[in-house]
């Protein structure tokens, strides 16, 4: 089966407490699947994405439970069990991904590491910073080791 993409709107997707239900036959409605998932524990959100162009549901949708343990016991029960006619696929979900990272697709938006990255490079120029001082500063002694001090050149020049 082809996973699919969608955005959840502001209640986002927990993987630990939402699960996924795909095969949902096109009468199942929010109202329905709450009372499909009641049984396994308190729910927070339910959630059937809309097709924008038809208006209908996209034929799955999304299940969150309070505890992760209900989450557990309602993927136990409810994966490929029969919901008016149709075999339901129950499982975690994953979580929203959109362009970007590695192989084309990213969990976090580009933005979401930039403190990160900033942080970084403040500590890479700091370091770059602490190790020129370091530099000047061998090089302000081997300077002095080379030069004979005022003692060494008053015994050089009376001998």
């Amino acid at each position: 089966m082809q996973s699919t993409l969608v955005d959840t709107g502001a209640a986002g997707i927990h993987p630990r407490t939402t699960l996924y239900v795909g095969g949902l036959e096109d009468n199942v409605t929010e109202a329905i699947l709450r009372a499909a998932f009641i049984p396994f524990g308190e729910l927070k959100d339910v959630t059937v994405p809309l097709d924008h162009a038809t208006g209908k549901h996209r034929g799955f949708g999304f299940v969150q439970f309070e505890e992760r343990e209900d989450a557990e016991d309602a993927i136990d029960n409810m994966n490929n069990a029969e919901l008016y006619g149709r075999v339901l696929k129950v499982n975690f979900a994953q979580p929203t991904r959109i362009k970007g990272g590695d192989k084309g697709w990213a969990s976090q938006p580009v933005w979401a590491d930039t403190d990160d990255w900033y942080e970084k490079q403040l500590a890479a120029e700091q370091l770059e910073a602490i190790d020129e001082e370091l530099r000047k500063k061998e090089e302000k002694a081997m300077l002095a080791a080379q030069q004979p001090d005022a003692m060494q050149q008053l015994e050089a020049a009376l001998e």
